[in-house]
């Protein structure tokens, strides 16, 4: 085992935001409690929790490799919609002390599937309205009737000037 140095430096933190791991155009993985490798010159790697993944697709391989700075890594092939990803992620499940952070969780190819950095935002939009409840009740009750009075006019009725349609 090598540990970390000045000439192979090796960091995992948390993730700054949400990720996403899409395959075949479904998202197979979605996580707001993702790490991030960082290793040497290497581009970052992305480790979801496993419970952040849609195990289902995922099958265990035969395949074994070993790193020297974190240690055995095992692999799953991606089947979704009759396509196939072989060996499209690892995991490391005993990692060496120092990527510890790891444990158990699952990595994918860039190459295989696509990686997204999510606005959470977007993801789970919060009203900007203080007073949704209000707003709601002003809309149609179902039979064409507000189910409250309706709000007082703020602009003047269209029309009136000929100009209108």
């Amino acid at each position: 085992m090598t540990q970390p140095d000045p000439n192979h430096p090796i960091t995992v933190a948390p993730a700054m935001t949400r990720w996403r791991a899409v395959f075949a155009g479904h998202v197979i993985a979605d996580s707001a409690d993702a790490l991030v490798l960082n290793e040497k010159a290497y581009p970052p790697v992305i480790y979801f929790p496993r419970e952040d993944v849609e195990m289902a697709f995922l099958s265990r391989t035969d395949r074994h490799t070993h790193c020297p700075h974190k240690g055995d890594a095992a692999y799953y092939t991606i089947a979704r919609d009759g396509r196939i990803a072989e060996n499209a992620v690892w995991t490391y499940e005993t990692p060496y002390a120092h990527v510890a952070p790891i444990a158990g969780r699952l990595a994918f190819y860039p190459d295989q599937v696509e990686l997204h950095a999510v606005d959470d935002a977007a993801v789970n939009p919060h009203h900007r309205e203080t007073d949704v409840d209000a707003i709601v009740q002003h809309t149609d009750a179902g039979d064409g009737r507000s189910q409250r009075e309706h709000w007082p006019a703020n602009v003047e009725t269209p029309g009136l000037d000929g100009g209108g349609r």
